[in-house]
């Protein structure tokens, strides 16, 4: 039938002949999700480089949810550890740079964002 008809005829109608058996308020069959997931299959918890199981992860957001990925998580732990140090007073820029193995400018960097914030 389709190599007979030009394919909007054709289109047309399957359409029609879907009407044809379907009353209006009955939604058409739809195929079965090629993507769809199978039930009752276990999944591997492989966790990610940062730890080996994700069910037994000590982030409180997974790292493939948060913007910037687990870089972003590690330096903001980092960055709240050295607004820390430095509100103390007793920790110079030198030192903490030594600390963290940073430059000093990174630590200023990192004490002007706390500023900004309202952290320090």
């Amino acid at each position: 039938m389709r190599s007979t008809l030009p394919v909007r005829l054709w289109a047309r109608s399957r359409t029609l002949a879907a009407r044809a058996r379907y009353p209006v308020d009955t939604p058409l069959p739809r195929p079965l999700r090629i993507d769809a997931l199978p039930e009752h299959v276990d999944y591997a918890d492989t966790g990610c480089k940062l730890y080996p199981s994700c069910l037994q992860c000590p982030l409180p957001r997974c790292r493939f949810d948060e913007p910037g990925g687990g870089a972003a998580q590690l330096r903001d732990g980092r960055d709240a550890t050295i607004l820390r140090l430095a509100a103390r007073g007793d920790v110079s820029v030198a030192r903490l740079a030594e600390m963290f193995g940073l430059s000093r400018r990174t630590v200023f960097r990192v004490l002007r964002s706390g500023r900004e914030r309202g952290e320090l």
